[in-house]
């Protein structure tokens, strides 16, 4: 095996923090770019994955792409807050042109609007706090003023949602102060989306014992990339009168994709829609942006100061629609990235690593060896190795196994998960670099450790 075979050292986290301690080692005197170059190349970088590598499959990261990185240095130069019109006009103009542009570019209908995040994560958990909002105020009080005490009885209120949806929701509901109680998880179908008559009863049984203000769909779940039923599932909160959100962190990008774009049919009726452009279009980390169906929706996270984001200062202030005061030019790189390639250039990126996957389900599907836990809705596969004559009592052994020999020779990365308490091993495919001969190897590398145990 070669060196630069590998796309990371395969060094144990006690190897790594023995490399690395010397890098903190804070003295008073400063050492030259050159000498702290060599030292980075040296005891970092090793121990850096490479995301740009074929056998990368694991999870949604990837190095920036030329366009990205043209746009990125611009922004690290000038170092811009975003936040208000005050400290970088050109800055705070382009992100609101950026999210026009992405709302007509995603076909979301007039009158939608967004805003730039730190992560996916956060998109989510203020999606869901406009939509206790916007709940709070139809029973006559402001959320922001008041609390979760306004509701009299804040136990009754939930956020439904599938049990694929993202730990994002956990957290949002612990910073909302509703409690993990407050998330009610329906069950899904067989290729892994929302069930949609588990979802209807679900529903229908809380309307007498709870307050159900929002339901969270997916469009790629982390998990396996299940596209949940969007249009029933618009239908459904119409019908309850619940606020619609879409965690589309991972999937939306592929909305772009012609033959997927079907898939996503109803994701113009959602409330919200979240998005990390970082993932699949290949720019800088953070990359998230927050869609809301309607643009005046921002203002419940809007907040004044006397010398900073001024009421009716008739300027572009972006930092009005999210909490963070301050904000890095993220839409920059994003636009640079855009344009470099054109969106036909993005769309051949996007719509590769998914026939890729595609190909793989077919090729598992028929294997005796392997057990395909789901059809690929996006560039995610998950399935089991299951060798002729292993007791069904060890097998999540024997893909953890396989999952820790092959990130443990440095060369190949792909992920695992739990699913139906079940332990199943888990590709992912995000750069174009993942083939399906790529894919095929990875295949013939994990028979390999099979063959080991």
């Amino acid at each position: 095996m070669k060196e630069d075979d590998r796309i990371y050292s395969g060094a144990t986290p006690e190897q790594v923090a023995e490399a690395l301690r010397p890098l903190v080692d804070f003295v008073d005197e400063g050492i030259p770019l050159d000498e702290l170059a060599n030292r980075l190349e040296q005891r970092l970088v090793p121990h850096l994955m490479r995301y740009d590598s074929p056998c990368f499959q694991s999870m949604f990261n990837a190095f920036p792409e030329p366009g990205a990185k043209l746009g990125a240095r611009l922004a690290l130069d000038w170092n811009q807050g975003v936040t208000n019109w005050q400290v970088s006009p050109g800055g705070s103009v382009l992100e609101e042109l950026c999210m026009e542009a992405l709302c007509r570019l995603f076909e979301f209908e007039p009158g939608a609007g967004g805003t730039v995040m730190y992560c996916g994560t956060y998109a989510n958990q203020q999606a869901v706090y406009t939509a206790l909002h916007k709940r709070a105020e139809q029973r006559g009080f402001n959320l922001a003023r008041r609390g979760i005490g306004g509701f009299g009885d804040p136990a009754r209120l939930a956020v439904v949602t599938s049990v694929d949806a993202h730990f994002s929701l956990n957290h949002t509901v612990r910073m909302l102060g509703l409690g993990e109680q407050s998330l009610i998880p329906v069950a899904v179908d067989d290729n892994r989306r929302i069930d949609l008559a588990q979802l209807e009863r679900t529903l229908q049984a809380a309307r007498d014992t709870r307050e159900v203000f929002c339901v969270v769909a997916t469009a790629g779940t982390t998990a396996t990339g299940a596209i949940d039923p969007l249009p029933r599932i618009a239908e459904l909160c119409a019908e309850f009168g619940c606020w619609l959100h879409v965690d589309g962190a991972y999937g939306l990008a592929y909305k772009l994709v012609p033959r997927w774009e079907q898939r996503f049919a109803g994701l113009e009726r959602a409330d919200s829609v979240s998005w990390d452009p970082h993932k699949q279009f290949a720019v800088p980390i953070p990359s998230s942006v927050l869609f809301y169906r309607k643009k005046g929706d921002f203002g419940r996270m809007a907040y004044h100061s006397s010398y900073f984001n001024q009421e009716d200062s008739g300027v572009p202030n972006p930092g009005t629609r999210s909490a963070p005061t301050t904000r890095p030019l993220t839409a920059l790189p994003l636009v640079t990235s855009i344009l470099h390639r054109g969106l036909n250039g993005i769309r051949r990126r996007l719509a590769a690593p998914l026939t890729a996957m595609q190909r793989l389900a077919d090729l598992l599907d028929g294997e005796p060896d392997m057990a395909l836990v789901h059809r690929p809705d996006t560039g995610i596969v998950c399935f089991r190795v299951t060798p002729s004559g292993t007791p069904e009592a060890e097998l999540d052994g024997l893909q953890q196994r396989i999952y820790e020999g092959l990130l443990g020779e440095g060369r190949r990365s792909i992920s695992i998960t739990r699913i139906d308490d079940r332990l199943v091993l888990r590709v992912v495919a995000i750069s174009p670099g993942v083939t399906f001969n790529a894919l095929e190897e990875t295949i013939r590398e994990i028979r390999t450790l099979a063959r080991q145990r």
